[in-house]
């Protein structure tokens, strides 16, 4: 395989997973059924843009609380209909899932995509009351970590999976032509270099089977936060989030447990 620079290679994880070219598709046929069959509310605003839209899927019942899943796409692609499935732990556990869409580079810096998902958080809380907890997956663990920072005091508990803590190593690759980082830009918007809120809770997961950068920017961030992390073994980076879907994954139980 050739890579236009070792940034890219570092960052690349459909290259390096045996039959990646399925997943997508396979994501959006759960999602879809999914939808189908959740008590569900689509497409609810959080702002004016075409892509500040949560869908909310609630338990039978009063909600204990409401989980947000940001989806990742190294904030390039996918929306929140390619990711609804992953509300069924939560849903079965009794909590409500929000799953957001926010807008992609470059049409937005990921700066104004981190203010895009705190905007969510507090359309969220104005839904359903009760603990939040914000989950996300690789760009979305991302803008997940920086709700311990800027998400504000609703925000119990952040869980990172497989999270880009540390964003100037992106700055080498060909996607930063779309991201426009630059420098200031990446310091601040970096979780590892920046500190939590005070009493938020963080755990951070990620796949034993992943890119070597992936376990790096997990371990990064747990040192950085002085919180756990947890490896899990065999799940590489596009299964790592099939737990979300299992109420009684360890996975789930690090995101929701002990409320």
């Amino acid at each position: 395989m050739d890579f236009e620079t070792e940034a890219d290679r570092a960052y690349a994880n459909g290259a390096f997973i045996a039959g990646a070219e399925g997943f997508v598709p396979r994501w959006r046929a759960k999602a879809a059924a999914f939808r189908a069959q959740a008590r569900a509310e689509l497409g609810l605003a959080y702002g004016p843009g075409a892509r500040q839209r949560f869908d909310l899927f609630r338990p039978e019942g009063a909600a204990r609380g409401v989980m947000l899943f940001v989806h990742g796409g190294y904030w390039m692609d996918f929306g929140r209909e390619d990711w609804s499935h992953l509300a069924a732990g939560a849903v079965a556990r009794g909590w409500a899932c929000a799953v957001p869409s926010y807008t992609l580079a470059p049409g937005a810096r990921i700066s104004e995509m981190t203010g895009e998902i705190r905007a969510a958080v507090r359309a969220v809380v104005a839904q359903v009351p009760g603990p939040v907890v914000v989950t996300g997956h690789s760009a979305g663990g991302h803008l997940a970590a920086r709700m311990a920072c800027a998400g504000g005091p609703e925000v119990a508990r952040v869980v990172p999976i497989s999270p880009l803590a540390d964003l100037r190593p992106l700055m080498e690759t060909q996607m930063n032509a779309t991201l426009r980082l630059d420098a200031a830009e990446a310091v601040a918007e970096s979780p590892a270099l920046l500190r939590p809120r005070a009493g938020v809770q963080a755990h951070v997961w990620v796949g034993g089977q992943e890119r070597p950068a992936f376990l790096w920017q997990a371990r990064l961030l747990a040192e950085a936060w002085a919180c756990p992390w947890t490896v899990d073994a065999g799940r590489h980076h596009f299964d790592v989030i099939d737990g979300l879907a299992d109420p009684s994954s360890p996975l789930m139980e690090v995101c929701l447990g002990g409320f």
